[in-house]
């Protein structure tokens, strides 16, 4: 056998890590903005009732009510002009955040009425929320045709699509028996909201366990050629790292294109689930401002 007959001799591939690292950072950097409120109203600065405190629950409030201008933004015709939507939805993103935050401030993670309870539970329940269709959007954003675009490119590179002149992994044929099957029952169709929640919680541990056998075949087939050919140490783990990050890539586009009909019936689902939870927050805001007001 030829050095040149290996799949995995000359040609680079780019490491996909699956394992998203920005939006991993950006819910750490909650926790700790969360953690960060609570220690600072641990110190007893400031309480709900005096001004500090008061306007902080203002600022909070306006800025959970100007949350409303980007979906008005989105439907109202008189506004569709005004900007880019996309800095609009920075703008919505940045005073879900911040807002909830004064305002576990203001209550100093402390609640002294009924009224203050309900509003401070809508609160954290709608940003949650929001956190979680956030999650969801990042999952659909790309778009499904894009998607499925990288999915050809990759199946091309990989050699599993029967014009193919030869597979990538010719030399170890189980790995292309197993991701071939992985690949067609993946992308087997399922509309039931079994077969959404399956590719959302079980694929990824499918993909993993594949993943994890075909390495193991890989490394096998990898050794046993090098001693054949008598390559060196370096060579071998090199050949090794770049199979590797080949089974990664084209797992992962597999499972992505699976996922995007799954993930975008959810997203649909959340926001018929999200808008409720926003009118009760403006009803028991108003509530409580009145409340506080008044009493």
């Amino acid at each position: 056998m030829a050095e040149t007959s290996s799949p995995v001799a000359s040609t680079s591939t780019k490491v996909k890590s699956s394992f998203r690292f920005g939006e991993a950072s950006l819910y750490a950097v909650l926790a700790l903005l969360v953690l960060g409120c609570w220690q600072v109203s641990e110190f007893g600065y400031f309480t709900s009732k005096d001004d500090f405190g008061y306007w902080l629950g203002v600022a909070g409030g306006a800025m959970m009510l100007l949350l409303f201008l980007y979906p008005m933004r989105k439907h109202l015709r008189f506004m569709q002009r005004m900007g880019a939507l996309k800095y609009w939805f920075v703008v919505h993103m940045v005073f879900g955040i911040v807002g909830p935050l004064l305002i576990l401030l203001h209550s100093t993670f402390k609640v002294g009425s009924m009224n203050a309870a309900i509003a401070l539970t809508c609160m954290i329940v709608v940003a949650l929320s929001g956190i979680v269709g956030r999650f969801l959007y990042r999952q659909i954003h790309r778009g499904f045709l894009g998607e499925k675009s990288s999915l050809r490119d990759l199946q091309l590179e990989a050699g599993f699509e029967q014009d193919a002149v030869k597979s990538r992994f010719h030399f170890v044929p189980e790995v292309e028996m197993r991701l071939q099957a992985f690949e067609t029952e993946t992308l087997r169709d399922g509309a039931g909201m079994g077969s959404h929640l399956h590719r959302v919680l079980v694929l990824p541990v499918r993909q993993r366990l594949v993943y994890l056998r075909c390495r193991r075949d890989v490394d096998v087939a990898l050794s046993r050629i090098a001693r054949h050919l008598g390559w060196r140490r370096s060579d071998l783990e090199k050949r090794k790292r770049r199979a590797y990050a080949l089974l990664r890539d084209y797992l992962s586009s597999v499972v992505r294109v699976a996922q995007f009909d799954a993930y975008d019936r959810l997203f649909s689902m959340w926001h018929v689930l999200h808008i409720p939870f926003v009118y009760v927050l403006v009803v028991s805001a108003i509530a409580h401002v009145i409340a506080v007001h008044v009493y």
